[in-house]
């Protein structure tokens, strides 16, 4: 057990130049760590940017059971899910725009853009990376049941 003061801990600082690519991966995209368990002992979250490069779709997947917020902060990136209903939905974004993405729920992100890179920072609820890539879109997670 550890001697720390709980009240007297320091901040972290992670400057853009100190961003590091060794988290998991998805075709199609590069993920690059800020904050982790790995960069500043954090226990609770995982956070860190999102490039896909310009005409580029990445492969599916999923974030386990990790809920995954997303912040738009560059291009017009497109979130695909399947909605058993109505097939493959798509939200279309833009900077200044937040997703949320559910535990367990295969996706992939899509820049139509011609020219330009679109850049997203994602914070999870776990402080390790977690990416299941996976064939398609269909659900594969475990399943909500009423009253649990």
């Amino acid at each position: 057990m550890s001697n720390e003061d709980a009240f007297h801990q320091r901040l972290h600082h992670v400057a853009s130049s100190a961003l590091s690519p060794d988290t998991a991966q998805t075709s199609g995209m590069r993920r690059v760590e800020a904050i982790s368990g790995n960069t500043v002992g954090s226990r609770n979250l995982w956070m860190g940017q999102t490039h896909v490069a310009a005409a580029t779709a990445s492969g599916n997947h999923h974030h386990g059971a990790s809920e995954t917020a997303i912040y738009v902060v560059k291009g017009n990136p497109s979130f695909v899910f399947l909605d058993e209903e109505h097939g493959e939905i798509r939200l279309d974004t833009k900077p200044g725009d937040y997703i949320y993405v559910p535990p367990w729920v295969p996706h992939r992100e899509e820049n139509p853009d011609p020219e330009n890179e679109a850049v997203v920072v994602i914070s999870r609820t776990t402080q390790e990376a977690i990416v299941v890539n996976v064939d398609d879109l269909k659900w594969i997670g475990p399943v909500a049941v009423a009253g649990s």
